[in-house]
């Protein structure tokens, strides 16, 4: 399994980690997810192949800018 960063923007309350916590834990391979909300940043291991495409998706449709990876 492999780890990655993605940078999150617009997040300021801890609501908002939760909003993105549930997003990435829905996406099928994603496992371990974790958000800090002081770093701006979301972490998570990759079972399985996921496109950044589809995390970058799952960030922004719940109302956040989904930035680099790390």
């Amino acid at each position: 399994m492999s780890t990655k960063t993605i940078e999150v923007k617009g997040m300021s309350c801890g609501n908002c980690v939760n909003s993105v916590t549930e997003a990435l834990s829905s996406i099928d391979g994603l496992a371990n997810v974790k958000v800090d909300l002081a770093f701006g940043t979301a972490s998570f291991q990759e079972e399985k192949p996921v496109s950044e495409e589809e995390v970058k998706a799952a960030i922004e449709r719940i109302g956040f800018t989904a930035g680099n990876f790390k």
